[in-house]
């Protein structure tokens, strides 16, 4: 069941929207945190969090309307309503990570050492972001029965909210919001480590989040789909393998993760 959101009489702010600027918000001061640890100047900060928030919402809008073009062709007007709901985090990772291997090109700037930055604050704001799936009747499993939702010990607005299309379904975003959580605290300390090379974090990011998704989608029932394949769990895979050449690959690495990006 979707939840309207804060109505100021002029205007209603969507939960969905609320929760995806708090988890931005949130994932961009981390950024901002430990890119100034690593003396990324304050213009180049603001460049790359513009450009990479602007084209990330966009790679991941274009994403999921893709997957789900039968839909949006029947009513164009809703590509645009972003507030409906329709934004897959996978389109945004892409996104972003094309934007930021250019970007450091140009800048002559350590690519892995900004994923690095990115990956404490980025899988924290995923964490944040599902409740925005959850607000909106999104990200959901099978049906279930509202016993198996008590047996969970959920509070009384999870199991309500999860009370979608007529029968209360497995709150899958959960699972996933607390899986993210754990993968933050694991980079959060790891980070501490001044050994770590550089790499590290960014790959454990992809195994750790990979495996996650690769999981849980298949609890699922409204993936977004490429034929009889979950387009999640292929490119999980596809993560999964990244993170374990980055992770082999950094082990040869001179730089550690203290150090500067430039």
């Amino acid at each position: 069941m979707k939840s309207s959101g804060i109505d100021l009489g002029i205007i209603e702010i969507k939960w969905y929207s609320i929760m995806i600027l708090i988890a931005v918000v949130v994932a961009t001061l981390l950024l901002y945190l430990e890119s100034k640890k690593k003396n990324l100047d304050k213009d180049t900060f603001i460049d790359m969090v513009f450009y990479g928030l602007l084209l990330g919402i966009l790679g991941a809008r274009v994403y999921y309307v893709l997957f789900n073009l039968s839909y949006y062709l029947n009513d164009l007007k809703e590509v645009f309503f972003v507030w409906h709901g329709g934004l897959a985090i996978h389109g945004g990772i892409i996104a972003c990570f094309i934007f930021l291997y250019f970007y450091s090109k140009k800048k002559n700037l350590n690519l892995l050492l900004i994923l690095d930055c990115i990956a404490v604050g980025l899988i924290i704001g995923q964490a944040i972001g599902r409740w925005g799936n959850f607000f909106n009747g999104e990200a959901f499993g099978r049906e279930v029965t509202l016993s198996f939702l008590q047996n969970l010990h959920l509070p009384t607005f999870i199991i309500n909210g999860m009370y979608i299309d007529g029968a209360y379904r497995e709150p899958t975003f959960l699972y996933e919001s607390f899986a993210c959580i754990i993968g933050f605290m694991i980079l959060f300390f790891i980070r501490k480590n001044k050994r770590i090379k550089t790499g590290m974090l960014s790959s454990i990011y992809l195994i750790w989040y990979g495996l996650i998704r690769l999981i849980i989608e298949s609890l699922r029932t409204d993936s977004l789909m490429l034929g009889p394949i979950k387009v999640a769990q292929l490119v999980s895979v596809i993560a999964i393998i990244i993170g374990i050449i980055i992770l082999i690959k950094s082990k040869n690495h001179k730089l550690y993760i203290e150090d500067t990006i430039k």
